[in-house]
């Protein structure tokens, strides 16, 4: 009996999954350093599994958008939907948010999409925080949390 290699296909789908440029790497690598050891480590096993799954990779590429963030970026982030146009995207003042140390306590994520599009799909976010959870207890996933869902973050 003769057996046809996926090979072909296999390369084919690895192409049509998204994948960060050059800097975009060098940017996320960067945002990693900033994140407490514990936290970068479920990060990077968490995004390990997503790209080893052929059916996760074609949904789209996580990716670090902020670890730390200065108080005053914070600041600048607590005005939206208050003084400023948009919605409420933080309810931490400047200095009050796990984003605001170094190395950071936090880090938020987006998906980058086939088409370039970056996305911040509440479905794949819940589905890359079951992996974070499961790779190390002390994450939590913005999601979880009763009341203001925060679902592009993720602390320890």
């Amino acid at each position: 009996m003769l057996r046809r290699s996926n090979a072909p296909v296999a390369k084919q789908l690895a192409r049509l999954a998204p994948q960060l440029s050059g800097v975009q790497q060098r940017i996320e690598a960067a945002r990693l350093g900033q994140a407490v050891p514990s936290l970068g480590a479920a990060y990077a096993h968490a995004l390990a599994r997503w790209a080893g799954d052929p059916v996760l990779r074609l949904l789209g590429r996580p990716f670090i958008t902020e670890c730390y963030r200065s108080p005053e970026r914070q600041d600048e982030l607590y005005e939206r939907g208050r003084s400023k146009p948009g919605p409420v995207v933080t309810y931490k003042r400047g200095g009050e948010s796990k984003h605001n140390r170094l190395p950071a306590l936090a880090l938020d994520v987006a998906f980058l999409l086939a088409d370039g599009e970056v996305s911040w799909s509440g479905l794949l976010l819940s589905k890359f925080a079951r992996l974070m959870k499961a790779t190390d207890a002390r994450v939590h996933w913005g999601g979880d949390w009763p009341g203001f869902k925060d679902r592009p973050h993720f602390e320890v």
